[in-house]
């Protein structure tokens, strides 16, 4: 045997802390907040998980001396509106940044607005100034397929992907950029432009919440803003949900974010029509059904029950 497999054998006896390596990266605290606090997801917990173990082992085996290839960490993340995109994106920016992949950490969200101009010579200096200030970072584009419009032969959409496709190539070693939007849609964007999906590691599909996980969610919503639901508002929250859900325009937990809103409104107009009574503490932090109830939601099942024509949609600047 020679010096050299000597030198192998010895390295390879060596033993390595794996465990030591993930504490030390502070990884955990990100996961087990992604795990605390956003509720249901299981499939997207799983893919980050594997993805900060990936890059965990490349970083031992770097240190080791052992090959490893830069890890394309650009990424898709489909699914409908409210399913959590843009927190996960903030959460896989923190991670690569612990883990020593970006400069860092940072997320900058923008839309086609923010990267595409109006007439010749503006796309290039817009686009180029966003990848500026994401470099380092995360750049999360919301309704990517925008960017793309071939029905416009004037559209400049093109000329913001091949910038994008080009720094993404040249600078992957400083920054990552997350596509996100429809699934189907998504499915298109990246099917017309081969270039663009080649460079896409990591595909990420965000199911839709289940109408337990919502509620789940509306329960931790409320307990960030120090209310709670009386045993009846519970029982009327889980029934909006079923309706609201069944009707047009449902964005997820967004749309329970904004009906939590409303009943905080209600709530408070019927404490100020009670001003002259005398108010508790648990008054002021308790929704009731009333305040549920009076959601228009409620009315649109009826009329829809009623008509037997299935859900009917808000008239035009209505909110549900």
């Amino acid at each position: 045997m020679n010096a050299s497999s000597l030198q192998s054998t010895d390295s390879a006896e060596q033993p390595l802390d794996l465990q030591s390596a993930w504490d030390d990266s502070r990884v955990a605290e990100i996961i087990d907040d992604l795990e605390r606090n956003l509720v249901g997801l299981v499939p997207v917990k799983t893919r980050i998980r594997d993805i900060a173990a990936l890059l965990l082992v490349d970083g031992l085996r770097r240190r080791e001396g052992l090959s490893t290839g830069a890890p394309s960490l650009h990424m898709s993340f489909t699914g409908n509106p409210g399913s959590g995109k843009t927190t996960v994106a903030l959460r896989m920016a923190e991670i690569l940044h612990r883990l020593g992949y970006l400069r860092k950490g940072h997320l900058v969200a923008v839309t086609r607005d923010d990267l595409v101009g109006q007439y010749i010579g503006h796309t290039a200096p817009k686009t180029r100034e966003v990848l500026k200030r994401a470099m380092g970072g995360v750049l999360f584009i919301d309704e990517a397929y925008y960017l793309y419009r071939p029905e416009n032969e004037r559209d400049y959409g093109q000329e913001s992907i091949e910038i994008l496709l080009q720094e993404m190539e040249n600078r992957r070693d400083d920054l990552v950029v997350i596509f996100a939007g429809y699934k189907d849609r998504m499915d298109r964007f990246f099917g017309s432009n081969p270039g663009l999906s080649s460079r896409i590691a990591h595909h990420i599909d965000f199911p839709d919440y289940t109408p337990a996980e919502l509620l789940a969610i509306a329960g931790l919503m409320l307990q960030n803003m120090q209310y709670t639901l009386s045993a009846d508002a519970e029982a009327a929250l889980r029934d909006y949900i079923d309706k609201r859900m069944r009707q047009p325009h449902f964005a997820n937990a967004r749309s329970i974010r904004n009906a939590l809103d409303r009943a905080r409104l209600r709530q408070a107009s019927r404490l100020f029509a009670q001003r002259g009574a005398t108010l508790t503490r648990s008054d002021l932090m308790t929704i009731e059904a009333a305040d549920i109830h009076a959601s228009r939601v409620f009315a649109a099942a009826q009329a829809a029950a009623n008509q037997g024509s299935g859900p009917s949609i808000p008239l035009a600047g209505q909110q549900p």
